[in-house]
């Protein structure tokens, strides 16, 4: 992970929306002199990730450099364990700890659900590949889709602009699906087309237009199996992604249908934090 202009911006606007006027409760109750050394540590297995994010932080307040001591994107059991450090003024120590932490948590969270779903996706012998969805949380994306890559997953599309994927709207208002899929690539002949697919008699028609890849919307496992025989049977290049509703305990018997990729929502937007906190010594 490597800090950007956009992600110091975005720490900054964390760190005004906290700090606002002044810590009142520092500022009353710590020396303007005082210095400390913070560590930062992890409290519940899992996958850490997120560090050059919370560094932004401390380095923004004036606290100092963190020093990371682990590998990020590496499953730890063995907890509690220090993954970083951070010495300089106490203050400024103090003002980063909630960003810094707030950031470091949410990461780390997503980054160790993908790395649970990147493991189920394989207990039943499939070989599915995890893909996020744009179920991020607003101005987070990139961040959380690092995230996603970090615990073992792949990135689907970062947003509206880099890849096609023609839903149900689309195929309606277009005037039905080979219009959709072929004003797709009138407009962009270059990009690979994806179509959202509900049923039996969808994904046989998307499988005539010669789409790339079929996005298997809320399909039963039947369904899943049932597609991936079509496309099979045809001798087609297209790729199969199983989508909706998709838990830990599903993801399994998913994978296993045979199809190559499964899209999780909740990686990004139902991701409980990791458990981290910062211990501060004189």
């Amino acid at each position: 992970m490597s800090v950007g202009a956009g992600v110091t911006e975005l720490v900054a606007k964390a760190l005004a929306e906290d700090l606002g006027d002044g810590d009142l409760t520092t500022d009353a109750t710590v020396p303007a002199d005082a210095r400390g050394r913070a560590r930062i540590v992890q409290k519940q297995p899992g996958v850490v990730y997120g560090l050059d994010a919370a560094a932004e932080a401390f380095r923004l307040t004036g606290a100092g450099d963190l020093d990371k001591l682990v590998v990020e994107g590496t499953w730890a059991d063995a907890v509690p364990r220090q993954v970083a450090l951070v010495a300089g003024p106490a203050r400024a120590l103090l003002a980063a700890e909630r960003v810094a932490l707030n950031l470091l948590g949410h990461l780390s969270g997503i980054a160790t659900a993908t790395s649970a779903f990147v493991e189920a996706a394989r207990s039943e012998g499939g070989r599915a590949v995890i893909l996020d969805t744009r179920k991020t949380t607003p101005l987070l994306r990139s961040l959380e889709k690092a995230a996603v890559r970090a615990g073992g997953g792949q990135n689907h599309r970062m947003g509206l602009y880099d890849a096609i994927l023609i839903k149900e709207n689309h195929i309606a208002l277009a005037g039905g699906l080979v219009a959709a899929v072929d004003r797709a690539r009138a407009a962009h002949p270059g990009i690979p087309v994806e179509v959202e697919c509900r049923n039996a008699d969808e994904v046989e028609a998307a499988l005539a237009t010669g789409a790339s890849r079929l996005l298997l919307d809320n399909m039963d496992l039947a369904g899943l199996r049932a597609a991936v025989a079509a496309r099979d049977a045809g001798g087609s290049p297209v790729t199969l992604e199983a989508s909706g509703g998709v838990t830990l305990e599903t993801v399994g018997a998913i994978s296993a249908t045979g199809v190559d990729y499964v899209s999780v929502g909740a990686l990004t937007h139902s991701a409980p934090a990791l458990d981290l906190s910062m211990l501060l010594e004189a």
